[in-house]
């Protein structure tokens, strides 16, 4: 039998997806969820199944227990249920990095940016990539593991992804929630995910940090902090709207219908855009006056400040974030190849367990 879609994961993020999906699906919807914890699943089924019947939606859903990280998993899962979508929100590195304290390895991603986890965020999704891309090319892939830096890293290794959820579509479904006083018109937000801490902080605490570029139709808010400085997010993850932000887009996709919205990631572009969706493919929906070339290059400068960059087939660490890889001895401070992911991702592991063991210097 084939799915509408496939969920890759079981924690919150693909959870709030999957519940979403129960609550708001106007057309009928086949959801498949895959992951190894079995008490999980069965309530993620038995959960959306119940949200189904509770909001009288045609969305239906079942699940299957599976190691992500065995090999061949990504493939057995593609032919066993032939998905028209996929979505990857299974990672080995755990969201709530952002908000935990108390080692060294979370005082190397507070200090040097969450690009030090991107190899982690891409093991899983560049591996369903690949086996969408022999088996199953015409399956579209939403990767939502850190799909800023990660969608640049896949398609450089040669597969597509449609794009992530999340990062700037939590900034602006947050100022579209916030708009009254504003004109009407289509909002437009270009921000890369390191746009989203300052939104963490206590207003006053704002000054200086980096902004994103907010449109009302093609005219730039001069200054998003003083406009929306009643808008606040929590220190963790804002799941109740990063993992709900892909679910209008998830279903307009199996609908075949048109959208529009923003997206980080989209077709392996670095950092977030707003985009319209056209026949099952997205592309870019900036205002007048802003090229394509100057928001990529506008949302790659933040990894050439703090981050990761991918070049090619090569992927190489820039300013603090090379800086502290460095001081920790990681032989992978200077780059890597992305063909070598799977080493290179080995050895990180070891990096982080060893710095999770230490005391923080803060």
């Amino acid at each position: 039998m084939s799915y509408d879609v496939l969920i890759t994961g079981t924690g919150m993020f693909a959870g709030r997806i999957a519940l979403d999906i129960a609550a708001t699906a106007k057309t009928p919807v086949t959801v498949m969820i895959a992951g190894r914890n079995q008490m999980r699943l069965d309530w993620l089924r038995t959960a959306g199944n119940a949200r189904a019947a509770m909001f009288g939606t045609p969305a239906r859903f079942e699940t299957h227990t599976l190691d992500l990280l065995k090999p061949g998993a990504s493939e057995a899962l593609l032919e066993l249920y032939k998905p028209r979508l996929v979505v990857q929100a299974a990672s080995i590195q755990t969201s709530t990095v952002i908000s935990d304290r108390g080692s060294r390895w979370t005082d190397l991603v507070a200090e040097g940016g969450l690009s030090a986890t991107a190899v982690f965020q891409a093991l899983i999704s560049s591996r369903m990539a690949k086996a969408i891309t022999d088996i199953s090319p015409s399956t579209k892939l939403i990767n939502c593991s850190f799909p800023d830096v990660v969608n640049g890293m896949i398609t450089a290794m040669g597969h597509n992804v449609l794009c992530g959820t999340g990062n700037v579509a939590i900034l602006s479904n947050v100022f579209s929630g916030a708009r009254e006083h504003l004109p009407k018109g289509r909002m437009r937000v270009i921000a890369h995910y390191q746009c989203l801490a300052p939104w963490r902080l206590k207003p006053q605490e704002r000054m200086g940090c980096p902004a994103p570029r907010v449109f009302i139709d093609d005219e730039e808010i001069s200054d998003p902090f003083k406009t929306f400085e009643n808008c606040q997010l929590t220190p963790e993850p804002a799941i109740e709207i990063s993992g709900a932000s892909g679910v209008t887009l998830i279903l307009a996709l199996i609908s075949n219908d048109e959208w529009q919205g923003h997206v980080p990631g989209p077709n392996g572009l670095p950092g977030g855009y707003p985009v319209h969706l056209r026949e099952g493919e997205l592309v870019l929906d900036l205002p007048v006056g802003i090229s394509e070339t100057e928001a990529i290059a506008w949302n790659e400068d933040f990894e050439r400040r703090k981050g990761l960059i991918v070049e090619g087939g090569t992927a190489t660490y820039h300013g603090r974030l090379k800086d502290l890889l460095t001081e920790e001895g990681s032989a992978h401070a200077e780059g890597f190849e992305l063909a070598d992911l799977e080493r290179v991702c080995s050895d990180l592991v070891q990096l982080r367990d060893r710095l999770m063991t230490l005391p923080s210097a803060t």
